[in-house]
Formats: C-alpha cells, structure tokens, sequence
C-alpha cells in the first residue's frame, strides 16, 4: 500500500490513529481493473448460483413519495416470494422504505428472514442539522427498523469539514444500538475517487456496520470503478484490522448482467466470505425482475415475458 499521506484539513487529530492509511487512487489502473472483470465469463452452473445470490442480497426498495402502506405490504410480499411459481427461489435481504412506512413492513414480514431497513438523516440531501438527523435515525429505530440506511452530508465532505461528517455518522451509530447502521456516501457528488476512498475509510473509522454507493437519487451511482474503490478500502481496513465492513451496491443497476458483475468484483476483491446477506447487498426496485427472467431462462432455456413478474 502506497505510504501515508498526511491527513486533510478537517481531519482533527483525535481521529488520525483510527483510519487506516488513506493513500491516493489510480484512477487509470482502477478503471482497467473493473473492465477487465466485468467482462469475466460464468459457465451456466455458477451463473444460477450468482443470480441465486442476487436475489438473497438484494434489499428491495421502494422510496417515493407516492409511496403508501398497501404498496410497501405488496412488495413485502414479493420480497418473501420473488417468483410465486418457484418456491426455491429465496427471498430477498431486506425491504427498504421511508421510516413511517417500517410497521406496514413490519406486519407483513413478521417471522419472517427478511430485515426491514429504512432510510434516514435527512434523505437523500443529508442538508439536515445533526439533532434533526439523530433524532430521525433513533425515530426509525423505535418504529422498528432493523436496518438504517443513513447519508453523509457531502456539503460537509466537500468543504473539507471531515470531522463534522464523522461526528455525525458517531452520534447516529450511538441512536441506532444495536441496528446495524448503513452508511451512504452518496459518490455521484464526492468527484474523485480519492474523496470516495476518504469517505469510505471515514464512515468505517466512525463506526459503520455497512457502506454504501449512493441513494439512487443521482447519476452516476453504483459504477463498477466505483464500487472497486470502495471495496479496496474494505479490504485494506480487514488486512489491518480484521474487522470486517459490509458494503451496498445502490443506483443504477438495473439488469442482471450488471449484478453478476458486482458480485464477480466483490469475489475477486474481497473473497466468497463477503457474497453473503450479512456483508454485501444490492440496493434495487426493478432489478429483482430481470434476475427472476434470467434465472427462469438457465432453468428452462426460453425467457419468461415480461408481463409473468409483478411491477413494484
């Protein structure tokens, strides 16, 4: 790993000991590496585990705000059974909706594997003062959330006050207990992989369970070089420290060609340890479609219609 650079401005000393060296990215060599594994080729027996995998990781969201509780319990439903007509196929990871939308989830998926995760902090501008985001992570939380999905404030990041956005990410953690804590860097708006790599290291050292590409409200969002940037942070803080960081995919992946390659670059980044619910997601709304087609395909060699799947 490259030596440690001094560490920005914005970063008071207290924090230094606790982030991993930062270092600076290749930005030439990490968009050749995510080319080069998106174009790795899966044979038919460990593309069904993939698609397999995508369904089990994927936290299926919906976040309008025409969004009502008969539309999060129909989605809670497919959740439990993404393809009515094939009982093997598993259920997804996680249901993702606005905090006052948790019970309505909650009732529908009671006993079930699948978590409840909501988003918070002021999403998805994090332009909120830090008691207003507190208060609505530890909202979420007594609604019954067992996930929160939190967004840095990038005003913050971006003007160099490192440790406001720290800070924030600490308190937060602290009102979530023992909810495990997402946190969105929303990278659309960082503009350098480098600040990614900072954010990311920023929001483990701050305590996060998970970290996250983007809200999927701003393009470019889960982009392959991206996401590899992220991953390597992961990496780096696991070689130092063994703590082991999950990290979320979100925005812009639509298709299953497109999850299969994300998988493939958490495989070869982080090892199989890491393709489980418990330490990487896919955030989606209509992903979940195509990779029930493209399974239904491997399984029977002619694609379902489009028409066979519910639209959430």
């Amino acid at each position: 790993m490259a030596q440690a650079p001094a560490l920005p401005t914005g970063f008071e000393l207290p924090l230094e000991p606790r982030l991993p060296r930062i270092g600076s990215v290749d930005a030439v060599a990490l968009e050749e590496r995510a080319a080069s594994l998106a174009k790795r080729s899966i044979k038919r027996e460990a593309k069904v585990f993939a698609l397999r995998l995508a369904i089990r990781t994927t936290d299926l969201t919906t976040l309008e705000g025409a969004d009502t509780p008969g539309k999060v319990a129909a989605l809670a439903s497919k959740a439990l059974r993404p393809d009515p007509a094939d009982p093997s196929v598993p259920p997804v990871a996680a249901v993702c909706v606005y905090p006052n939308l948790v019970p309505a989830a909650l009732e529908r998926l009671a006993g079930s594997s699948v978590a409840v995760a909501a988003v918070a902090t002021g999403f998805p501008s994090g332009q909120y003062p830090t008691a207003v985001k507190v208060a609505d992570a530890r909202a979420a939380v007594e609604l019954g959330a067992d996930e929160i999905d939190m967004v840095i404030d990038r005003g913050a990041f971006l003007s160099g006050r490192y440790a406001k956005v720290y800070d924030e990410i600490v308190q937060v953690k602290e009102a979530c207990g023992g909810v495990h804590l997402k946190v969105i860097l929303e990278t659309g708006e960082l503009g350098t992989y480098d600040n990614v790599r900072r954010a990311t290291l920023l929001a483990i050292a701050a305590g996060a369970d998970f970290v996250k590409t983007s809200t999927g409200k701003i393009s470019p969002a889960a982009t392959l070089p991206v996401a590899l940037c992220m991953l390597e942070a992961v990496r780096d803080v696991y070689e130092e420290t063994g703590r082991r960081v999950g990290f979320k995919a979100a925005g812009g992946i639509r298709q299953a060609k497109q999850a299969v390659q994300h998988l493939v670059v958490v495989h070869e980044t982080l090892g199989p340890d890491w393709l489980t619910p418990e330490l990487y997601r896919l955030g989606a709304s209509s992903l979940l479609n195509d990779v029930l087609m493209q399974l239904r395909k491997q399984q029977t060699g002619a694609y379902q219609s489009p028409d066979y799947f519910t639209v959430d």
